[in-house]
Parts: C-alpha cells; sequence; structure tokens
C-alpha cells in the first residue's frame, strides 16, 4: 500500500465532502463491538457484507459512508477495509480540528459474514449510565475513557432516517472542539422525542440542537460529569485524551499492528 498516496487522497476527499463525521462513525462502530473477555469483534471490516453488522439497527446509514470510501478501495486494492476505514476517521478528525491521530496499520478482515458479532454491542442512544457503562467495560475503557470517546459527537449529527434520533448536537457540525461539553453544562436539558417517536434531550435555549440521553449521562452521573467538566474548558487535555482512547478503540483485538508513516 502506498500510504502516503492514501492518506493524501483522504486529505483531498474530507475536504470537499462535507462527510467528516460519517467517516468517523463507520469506524468507530466498525470498532465498538469489541469484547475484551474473548477478543471478539473489533475493527475488522465486518460491516462490507449485505448481511451480518451491516444490518445492525446501529449502523443505519453507514451503507453512506462505505460507499463514500469504496473507490479509495478501488484505487488501493492491497488495503484492508477496516485500516481504510480507520484512516478515513483520524484524517476526518484532524481536517475538522481535532488532534493528529496516531495511525498503526495491519486489521485484519473477516472473510465472511458468518464471522460478524451478534447485534446488541453498540450504544443504544435512548438508554443511561448504566448501558454506556455495560458497553465501555466490556471493551476495557475507563469512565474518564467514556467521556472522551463520548466526545465525538461534538461531530455530525442525527438523522431520522437512519438512527431515528434527530438533530446536531452543536452548532458547528463540522468542528471537532469541546463545543459538544460546553452545550451539555449549558442547556437545561428536557426530555423531547425525535419525529420518529424516539425520546432524546431538548435545550429551550438552543431548540435546534439535541442530544441523547447517553450524552445527557455526562452530566447526571457525577462521576461522568466531573470529565465532563474538564472538557468544557480544557481543549488540549481532551484532544489528547481523545486521542488516546480512539487509537485503543481502533486497535482492540489487533497485537501486531505497525506503523506506517501517516
Amino acid at each position: 500500500v502506498d500510504w502516503a498516496a492514501l492518506k493524501a487522497d483522504l486529505k483531498e476527499l474530507v475536504s470537499t465532502c462535507g462527510c467528516a463525521p460519517i467517516l468517523v462513525r463507520l469506524s468507530w462502530h466498525d470498532s465498538g463491538t469489541y469484547q475484551a473477555s474473548d477478543g471478539s469483534g473489533g475493527s475488522r471490516g465486518a460491516q462490507r457484507f449485505p448481511d451480518g453488522e451491516s444490518q445492525h439497527a446501529a449502523n443505519a446509514g453507514l451503507d453512506v459512508a462505505r460507499g463514500i470510501l469504496q473507490p479509495y478501495k478501488e484505487r488501493h486494492p492491497q488495503v484492508g477495509y477496516a485500516d481504510l476505514w480507520a484512516l478515513a476517521a483520524v484524517t476526518a478528525i484532524e481536517w475538522a480540528g481535532g488532534p493528529v491521530i496516531p495511525y498503526r496499520a495491519g486489521r485484519t478482515d473477516i472473510r465472511t459474514a458468518a464471522s460478524c458479532v451478534a447485534e446488541g454491542r453498540l450504544p443504544d442512544g435512548d438508554r443511561g449510565a448504566k448501558h454506556i457503562r455495560t458497553i465501555f467495560y466490556r471493551m476495557g475503557f475507563t469512565d474518564p475513557e467514556i467521556v472522551a470517546l463520548s466526545g465525538a459527537h461534538t461531530l455530525g449529527k442525527c438523522r431520522a432516517d437512519r438512527s431515528g434520533f434527530e438533530g446536531p448536537w452543536t452548532e458547528t457540525p463540522l468542528r471537532f472542539d469541546t463545543r459538544y461539553f460546553e452545550l451539555l453544562l449549558e442547556c437545561e436539558w428536557e426530555p423531547s422525542e425525535a419525529s420518529t417517536g424516539l425520546p432524546q434531550m431538548a435545550c429551550p435555549s438552543e431548540p435546534e440542537l439535541m442530544m441523547l440521553n447517553t450524552d445527557v449521562a455526562l452530566i447526571t452521573d457525577p462521576t461522568f460529569r466531573q470529565t465532563t467538566e474538564l472538557y468544557a474548558k480544557d481543549a488540549a487535555r481532551f484532544h489528547a485524551d481523545f486521542s488516546t482512547a480512539f487509537v485503543k478503540l481502533q486497535e482492540h483485538g489487533h497485537p501486531s499492528l505497525v506503523d506506517v508513516g501517516v
């Protein structure tokens, strides 16, 4: 693989497509199925099959991201899907003003959909603190790492025809910054509903924005709230902690990755 050429292609893509958030979501959901107890799941390109993980409810709409990246797989056929999706995500985060996240390659893609994990390993947005701890502890994350990785919601928005939730988390959905944490603390979040009927949270003073129940858990849970308050006022700390946690997320289950110089 010509990694420098691939990285350059992905930089050009994210600078013009407006698709940085969904590229991050694709890699996050590819990686976020990891289970530390048996090493199953993790970043393995599992969503590329027409059945299996691509059909899980939490991955609705990610066919868009897979379609955006498929021409780059064809242009660089030696790159694996999991490696491609992971590199696209860190490239997108950097373009959006986030940290430069270390990247290593060598993930092993699964060969058939039979190796997909069962549904239910990704976070469910209408749940609370106990649920997200169950999901993240399964992968080996700590409470501060849960808050850091939740900060990915500083990018993008929910769409009714994908997740069933609706609206952006911040006023600047293409900017990777601390606004997500600031808004969690600034607003008086109240129960609301998406047009689909799914429960979400609304802020009367910022009616165009929304949060999920799992987002608001970061301020209602005292332990999570401490880290949320820290990140709201310290962008450098958020960026550093996010970078460390995101590397861990993307590399889980792959002990032999190598630095490829991008």
